[in-house]
């Protein structure tokens, strides 16, 4: 769906949500006593309650972002200097805060259980098991995760802010900024928001000449994104660009073969788990930042989670997320273009491996 103008989202949409937030809060008890009434003559009584409890933290949480937001616009000069380092640093602790919150509503509410693990790739091949160490300061890092389940990229912005203190620059679809306040506080952070243009495998072989327009100004944004980070910057970009379902799997897989590139489809055909990635956006981010480790991201414990009518069902979730993180020093990334598509590849079959062997011991 298309996302609305600016004008439109500043002035219309985000006072709604302030405006509406609290007058929905105001409803709450009857509300949840109605729900509750009605929840005990259907099975898992508790869905509808847990259901609403949510919705109504999500609203309020949202609109009182919104008005945190609002104040530091005034406080900045009516936005004169939102874009200095100073005030870039405050919307960054307005994130994490926000975030802790919501996530321990969700633990509460939901039932979710956030653990990390690590894996540090090395020459002599042994590993480190510290999630912090992926991301110790001093070397910037690209970090390229798996796409999949509701909530996913605020659990990983989560634990980059609040957990490893790492400055997120991150490329989103577009269609987050329907969320207002999600919306004002990314367009104020290090952020470029992408409008999918599809999947035509082209990049893993095709000359820059053979790209579109669009794919040409999409990457243009990426890499002026990846532009000087910083040694506590963390780049994060979705190769997979989507949320992994069946049914992009097959489109994916079907590109792939409708663009020739069949030993591509037969290797998208064996990751049951993740999408074929996209490479031409980490080509770009690769480019601009030629100092930065890349960190592959790996999480299980929402993948049963495709539709809003899966996440209905799963309610209450009781849920273990795991994150896993592998580190893969510059020294170690292939340079040319080709080689770095193939070895993306790799290392989403590595991911898929992990998913799966997360699964079957499940």
């Amino acid at each position: 769906m298309r996302v609305p103008p600016t004008w439109v989202r500043r002035v219309v949409i985000a006072p709604a949500m302030v405006i509406g937030g609290p007058l929905l809060i105001g409803f709450t008890p009857i509300l949840l006593l109605v729900v509750i009434i009605v929840a005990s003559f259907i099975p898992r009584r508790f869905r509808w309650p847990r259901a609403l409890l949510m919705l109504l933290v999500y609203v309020l949480w949202d609109a009182l972002l919104l008005v945190v937001l609002f104040v530091l616009w005034i406080a900045s000069g009516f936005g004169w200097k939102l874009r200095s380092p100073w005030w870039v640093g405050v919307h960054y602790t307005v994130a994490a805060v926000a975030l802790k919150v919501l996530l321990w509503v969700c633990r509460g509410v939901l039932a979710v259980r956030i653990f990390t693990e690590a894996a540090e790739e090395t020459r002599d091949g042994t590993a480190a098991a510290s999630f912090d160490r992926m991301f110790q300061p001093g070397t910037p890092l690209i970090v390229a995760s798996r796409h999949a389940g509701p909530g996913d990229s605020f659990i990983l912005m989560h634990a980059l802010l609040n957990h490893v203190k790492r400055m997120p620059r991150v490329v989103v679809k577009d269609t987050m900024q329907w969320d207002p306040a999600v919306d004002v506080l990314l367009n104020r952070l290090p952020t470029r928001f992408i409008t999918p243009t599809g999947f035509t495998g082209a990049a893993a072989k095709a000359p820059p000449a053979g790209r579109s327009q669009s794919g040409r100004a999409a990457e243009a944004a990426i890499a002026d994104l990846a532009v000087g980070l910083g040694p506590a910057d963390a780049f994060v970009i979705f190769p997979e660009g989507g949320n992994f379902t069946p049914g992009r799997r097959a489109s994916r897989i079907e590109r792939l073969r409708q663009s020739g590139n069949e030993p591509l489809a037969a290797r998208a055909e064996a990751l049951h788990h993740v999408l074929a990635p996209q490479p031409r956006g980490l080509h770009a981010a690769l480019e601009a930042a030629p100092d930065a480790d890349v960190v592959f991201i790996a999480h299980s414990g929402l993948d049963e989670f495709s539709t809003m009518g899966d996440v209905w069902r799963g309610l209450p979730m009781e849920k273990r997320i795991t994150l896993h993180a592998w580190r893969v020093p510059r020294s170690d990334v292939p340079e040319e273009r080709t080689a770095q598509g193939l070895w993306l590849f790799d290392w989403f079959g590595r991911i898929d491996e992990w998913v799966d062997a997360g699964s079957a011991a499940g």
